[in-house]
């Protein structure tokens, strides 16, 4: 019984760190996006806005699991390095963003405002996903 107790309690700190860490995640894509967010996606059920988001939180959940598999034997080792690898990854998902923002005309938080469906955001999209799976590759 001892053990599915610590078992849970793992499980449940696990789980509060990717849940930190997605929390982070919607407040930097809150951030690169004008207005609120949550008035996007819920209420006005913007699909740009929404993929984005949701390629965000599947690059963060890739990183965290990553860590969370890479450090199984040790326990406090394995919560601060989701927690660092989460963090890093999300920084990283950031500066890439910014760089293909750079690298692109027009705004792409703007492009995450516009009613209709934008083929750029795919592309954000993608690198918030291929930028999670790059973070996850390189833990050991």
């Amino acid at each position: 019984m001892q053990h599915l107790v610590t078992d849970l309690l793992v499980t449940l700190a696990y789980g509060v760190v990717g849940v930190v860490l997605m929390a982070v995640g919607y407040l930097l894509v809150d951030l690169a996006t004008p207005g609120k967010l949550h008035e996007l996606i819920w209420a006005e059920r913007n699909r740009n806005a929404t993929l984005l988001l949701a390629s965000n939180l599947v690059g963060v959940g890739t990183v965290v699991v990553a860590a969370i598999v890479a450090s199984a034997d040790d326990f406090m080792l394995g919560l601060v390095g989701a927690a660092a690898y989460g963090f890093l990854g999300l920084v990283i998902m950031a500066a890439a963003f910014v760089l293909l923002d750079v690298a692109t005309p027009g705004k792409l938080g703007e492009l995450l405002v516009d009613p209709d469906p934008h083929p750029a955001v795919w592309i954000s999209a993608t690198v918030h996903v291929a930028t999670g799976a790059i973070i996850a590759a390189a833990i050991s």
